[in-house]
């Protein structure tokens, strides 16, 4: 008997100390990078950084910096954390979140000096375009935190984004009200998770099946009436007025993150709001508490008197509805037009923020924001003449949601009851 518990025992600090050393490891990939790129591959001139944009209120100068000698800089700094790191795991020490973050902007910032070598990077627009490609992978995370949080698996996101940014375009063309269209998308990512409610939860179909299903089904019927019904009549069906961005008095005016945070559309607005109040609703009340036992131990939470299947069924249809505004982006917050699979992946990267997160809403939301980025940096630094072939930096969004899954930055545990039906 003893010999048969001491194994498992034994086995648990080898998982752990390798755990341990992912950081490491990525410190000392992503410094090679760094030396490759910025030494080997080494750029003359100086970089500059335009800071402020015509209508801020206090105007920033430009940043500008020798591009070899900073780059230097950066690589010593790079390699110095990634022997903080190996020192720390070596010392039996977990790799601090603040070293990893430094880490990571340290790599950004000297890839964006090495990168914009003799040219003007405009830092405003860069961060501004990160938010608005954001603001969909914001609302998508959020509706998956709240499904698997109640123990449900999400993977039709993808297709709650497109009927919301469908349905939306539809509405709001017809009445010419963005306003109705942004309450149709909440209404049409309510209808999709309707069905995987009913068959995930009712009729116990597996979650990931149902939801690859629906993903298929919503982009068929969408990409069909987009054909026959929305391309002939154009006019009157796919012309949706978009929100204009409204600028918050003073607020707007700040420096760099004035015009990021504060002239954006309704849609962004609101989504500051969701971030917020899901985070508050699921940790501070007890609705989040229902929330969180059903996901985690249902048959504990139906021993206490909460209806499992009633509490799953209604908080997937919540976060659909959530879902649904992001999709609403799309038509009237972005591109102004319904085309066919527009989402273009978006909820697959949303899924993937949401275990990057860590299930947390907050921080759901920051590694939506560190796709954002990543998606709108290979756009900018096309335009100013990127050295990195364009191929490449289309890669850069998947690449980053890839090492981001894989879990370098720690050890994810998801809900215990995340995908599992619950058979009273």
């Amino acid at each position: 008997m003893t010999a048969v518990t001491a194994a498992p025992r034994s086995a648990a600090p080898g998982r752990r100390l390798g755990a341990a050393w992912k950081a490491p490891i990525a410190f000392g990939i992503f410094s090679v990078a760094a030396v490759v790129l910025f030494l080997g591959l080494r750029r003359e001139g100086v970089s500059t950084f335009r800071l402020s944009t015509t209508r801020d209120l206090i105007q920033l100068p430009a940043l500008s910096v020798p591009t070899l000698p900073a780059s230097i800089v950066f690589v010593v700094l790079l390699l110095a954390a990634t022997a903080a790191a190996i020192v720390l795991v070596r010392s039996g020490r977990r790799v601090r979140l603040w070293l990893i973050a430094t880490f990571a902007v340290l790599f950004l910032a000297g890839f964006l000096t090495w990168a914009s070598a003799g040219e003007t990077l405009p830092v405003p627009g860069l961060l501004i375009g990160a938010v608005s490609l954001s603001t969909p992978l914001i609302f998508g995370a959020l509706g998956g935190v709240i499904g698997e949080r109640a123990g449900v698996v999400n993977v039709a996101i993808e297709g709650q984004l497109l009927a919301g940014a469908f349905v939306s375009a539809v509405v709001a063309s017809a009445t010419q009200q963005p306003l109705l269209g942004l309450a149709a998308a909440a209404v049409a990512g309510t209808l999709v998770s309707f069905v995987l409610a009913a068959f995930a939860i009712k009729y116990v179909v597996d979650q990931v099946i149902i939801g690859v299903v629906l993903n298929v089904l919503v982009t068929g019927l969408t990409s069909f009436l987009y054909t026959t019904l929305l391309s002939p009549n154009s006019a009157t069906l796919n012309s949706p007025p978009r929100f204009a961005r409204i600028t918050i008095p003073f607020l707007g005016e700040i420096p760099i993150i004035g015009p990021v945070l504060f002239q954006q559309t309704i849609i962004v607005y609101c989504m500051y709001v969701a971030v917020a109040v899901v985070w508050f609703a699921l940790f501070k009340t007890r609705w989040g508490l229902r929330v969180r036992a059903v996901g985690e131990h249902p048959k504990a939470a139906d021993t206490v008197g909460i209806n499992v299947a009633r509490t799953r069924f209604w908080n997937v249809s919540l976060a659909g509805a959530i879902v649904g505004l992001g999709g609403a982006f799309f038509t009237l917050g972005s591109v102004g037009g319904f085309t066919k699979e527009m989402t273009a992946g978006n909820g697959f990267i949303a899924l993937a923020a949401v275990i990057f997160g860590r299930w947390d809403p907050v921080r759901a939301t920051l590694a939506a924001l560190l796709f954002g980025f990543a998606s709108n940096l290979q756009s900018v630094l096309s335009i100013i003449g990127s050295p990195v072939p364009s191929e490449f930096m289309l890669m850069l969004p998947y690449v980053v949601t890839v090492f981001a899954v894989a879990g370098l930055v720690g050890r994810s545990r998801p809900p215990a009851a995340d995908g599992k039906p619950y058979v009273k």
